[in-house]
């Protein structure tokens, strides 16, 4: 019973999530002519069989692995956009790809957690709910987080299961991509607004950090799940939780080093001095990383439906919901590049390799650009 309610919450919470997003939204603000301050071009692109993962690819060493929502797994040289090895998961998938440079794992919406040796399946293994969130493969092993944020590790080689972390959770779960990453050698997890160390040996909880307080008079305002990905700089990790706040922890204490209470559903980014998000309404803003207190802020982008962030040098880059990707100086804001696409929304959050950086639109395309 217990189990039932948990899936009719979640589903509940969903329905009024897409009903919130379909309402009418203000027009996107025109994009405004300028003098590009910095040079950047296309180097490649491709068109992905079947139907695209609105997910983050995932990079390691040079290479990009990408997934494509009809189960195809793909290795590209990041710099080039050469082929390596394609693989195919059998079936449809529910979330996007994990990968160590080895071992590359996706998870079917039959949740099936298919894992690949450089484009061999080795083993596939199915956990009891849904996911949405991309496996993280580390240290021989294969986390998986799914949607009631219960944790599974298994063996990378043989598809072992190690352990199950099932803590108590929230009524509700937003069914969206979370929080999971690696520090040393320690498994960070977000659950509800919480980002908790993990014992990646035997899932044990090592300590937890509030990033968010709820606020609401209902489970659904009060959803503060965490949204991935997250970022790290050094010791210092930062996210987003749903619609409540920006927020800093220092893994190495277990402490939380500031939180902001902004709306916003979209990945952040941060460089060594600042932490950028855009927030329900696209407004941008750069947070200073010691203390929280705002560097500036950036009204340009208004309702353009804007993806996750990426810093890039002194840039901090989002994509739009018109294929646009914009970079903007993060120092103080200021437009320095606008790239186009294929015309369709930039999906998941761009990600960078050496120096190339990546984004995927929701057609299913890669661009690869390379800024200067």
């Amino acid at each position: 019973m217990r189990a039932l309610f948990k899936a009719a919450a979640w589903m509940s919470a969903a329905l009024v999530l897409a009903a919130c997003s379909s309402t009418d939204k203000p027009k996107p603000t025109a994009l405004e002519t300028f003098e590009p301050r910095i040079a950047g071009r296309a180097v490649w692109n491709l068109r992905l069989p079947g139907s695209a993962l609105a997910m983050t690819p995932a990079v390691r060493d040079g290479v990009l692995f990408v997934a494509s929502g009809d189960g195809t797994v793909m290795a590209l040289q990041a710099d080039t956009g050469t082929e390596l090895w394609r693989a195919s998961a059998g079936s449809a998938l529910a979330a996007g790809v994990g990968s160590d440079g080895r071992y590359t794992s996706v998870v079917t919406r039959g949740n099936e957690v298919v894992t690949f040796d450089a484009g061999r399946e080795v083993w596939r293994k199915r956990v009891p709910s849904s996911v949405v969130t991309a496996p993280l493969v580390a240290g021989e092993r294969v986390f998986v987080m799914s949607v009631d944020r219960a944790v599974h590790a298994f063996d990378a080689v043989d598809g072992r299961r190690l352990w199950v972390q099932q803590r108590p959770g929230e009524a509700l779960t937003l069914a969206q991509p979370g929080v999971v990453l690696a520090y040393r050698n320690t498994l960070l997890v977000g659950q509800g607004p919480r980002l908790a160390a993990l014992d990646p040996l035997n899932g044990a909880v090592l300590w937890e950090a509030p990033m968010a307080s709820p606020r609401g008079t209902n489970e659904v305002e009060r959803l503060a799940d965490l949204i991935g990905p997250a970022v790290r700089i050094g010791d210092r990790v930062c996210a987003r939780a749903f619609q409540s706040a920006v927020a800093c922890a220092d893994a190495s204490k277990g402490s939380v080093l500031w939180t902001r209470n902004v709306g916003g559903v979209k990945a952040v980014a941060s460089d060594s001095d600042r932490v950028f998000g855009a927030d329900a309404s696209d407004r941008i803003t750069a947070w200073r990383t010691t203390n929280g207190d705002v560097s500036w802020t950036s009204e340009r982008l208004l309702y353009r439906g804007l993806s996750g962030a990426l810093s890039v040098g002194p840039s901090v880059v989002f994509g739009d919901s018109e294929g646009f990707v914009h970079f903007l100086s993060a120092a103080d804001g200021t437009l320095q590049l606008r790239l186009p696409t294929d015309g369709s929304a930039i999906a998941g959050t761009p990600v960078i390799s050496g120096t190339t950086m990546v984004v995927m639109t929701r057609s299913g395309s890669l661009f690869a650009f390379r800024p200067n």
